[in-house]
């Protein structure tokens, strides 16, 4: 039998039960959707990241207090970072490649807003953590030289805090509390989304002064020094981010009274590229991790289709005979089979590319800054896994039908 000729037989089979032959589709349908639509998400999610962490630059060190192998709660309870080190670090003798040194405070606090009332990160910040993390102020200016000299409390929003507190009003000149203390609204950022440290969107800032001394005057050492959550460190160009990171672990590590044989450090200093690549891992986990659950209902798909071929073979048990008597050898039966439960693998496995697409533009028309991408290799990997399950759960059945002795199959009823 011809192989066009074993395709056309399939299809009049397939045809003769529109319905058993979609049901069967199903499974496949619904796994290779799933497929192609998960791995999108997590290919649009690592390219959300990627680009939200290198949309503050490629020349930017973290400085942060405690180790990575402490994890969080460690770091939390172990703050030794203060602002005299983020001072010492600023001192271009110390630190020659660093173009600019900015602390940050982190902490929560409860924000009052007219009848609005609602947690939100809050940080004391310096006046060029604008221009070091490439933050844009779309509303009224940033903090000021002045305002931390005088310890102002005025206020600086993320856009969705703006948008939370005030809605469509203009927040200008407006007063919110925080934590019980008035605090003038100056300025509104560009919105920017997640980055390696919480969605700045979500955050309000203040002067660095004002959040030790007035906000958070408990976060302080056993010297009294106020500690910081992390030290950005803008440095001159990335080619010389290895030669900043020693240069920077060198003063700390004088300051800490680390030894620098066999002295174990207390901070940890990351870059974007660090903070990327960290990231990326994740996300891939995430996403073949994913993608591998939806690939179960494949399995089951495949299953249905073994189950459907055997009783096509009991149903044609006749035709397999008569087909045999004429002279079908035993592999035109086989193809036949095969064939069969190919199209039924490979058509599911179409229609359930165009359903992933689908699913693809639904989860971006739902997530707003999240875009999906599906790509090519994923379509690949569906529709060839697609195929394979055909033509793995089709063996046996077709098999079986290509065994069938020609004058029992004649005979059966």
């Amino acid at each position: 039998m011809k192989y066009w000729e074993a395709v056309k037989v399939a299809w009049q089979a397939l045809l003769v039960n529109k319905l058993r032959s979609f049901l069967t589709m199903l499974g496949i349908i619904i796994g290779v959707g799933a497929v192609i639509a998960l791995l999108a998400a997590g290919q649009g999610v690592q390219n959300y990241v990627t680009g939200q962490l290198q949309s503050v630059g490629t020349n930017l060190l973290f400085v942060m207090p405690g180790t990575m192998e402490e994890g969080p709660h460690a770091r939390a309870t172990l703050s030794n970072l203060t602002y005299q080190d983020a001072m010492a670090i600023a001192d271009p003798y110390s630190v020659p490649d660093a173009v600019a040194v900015s602390p940050q405070m982190l902490g929560a606090g409860l924000v009052t807003s007219g009848h609005h009332s609602k947690r939100f990160n809050v940080s004391g910040v310096m006046p060029n953590y604008a221009q070091v993390r490439n933050s844009r102020v779309i509303v009224g200016r940033f903090i000021s030289q002045e305002d931390t000299t005088t310890k102002a409390r005025v206020a600086v929003l993320g856009s969705r805090v703006a948008e939370d507190l005030f809605g469509d009003e203009y927040p200008i000149g407006e007063r919110i509390q925080i934590n019980k203390l008035s605090f003038e609204v100056v300025g509104v950022l560009e919105r920017k989304g997640g980055s390696g440290f919480g969605s700045e969107d979500q955050q309000i800032y203040v002067p660095l002064t004002t959040a030790e001394s007035r906000l958070f005057p408990n976060s302080r050492n056993a010297r009294g020094e106020p500690l910081m959550s992390v030290v950005y460190v803008q440095v001159a160009d990335e080619s010389l981010m290895d030669r900043a990171t020693e240069e920077i672990a060198t003063v700390l590590r004088e300051r800490h009274g680390i030894k620098f044989q066999g002295g174990e450090d207390d901070f940890t200093i990351v870059s974007q590229a660090d903070l990327i690549s960290v990231f990326g891992d994740v996300t891939r986990i995430l996403t073949i991790f994913l993608g591998a659950i939806a690939a179960i209902s494949l399995l089951v798909g495949g299953i249905g289709i073994m189950n459907i071929m055997l009783v096509s073979v009991t149903e044609r048990t006749r035709e397999i005979g008569l087909r045999k008597a004429v002279g079908a050898k035993k592999r035109d039966i086989l193809l036949q089979f095969l064939v069969e439960a190919t199209a039924l693998s490979l058509t599911g496995g179409i229609i359930g590319i165009l359903l992933g697409v689908a699913g693809a533009k639904a989860i971006s028309s739902v997530a707003g800054d999240l875009a999906p991408v599906v790509t090519f290799q994923a379509i690949l990997l569906a529709t060839g896994f697609s195929i394979a399950v055909g033509l793995f759960f089709g063996i046996y059945p077709a098999s079986r039908a290509a065994s069938l002795n020609p004058i029992d199959a004649l005979r059966y009823e």
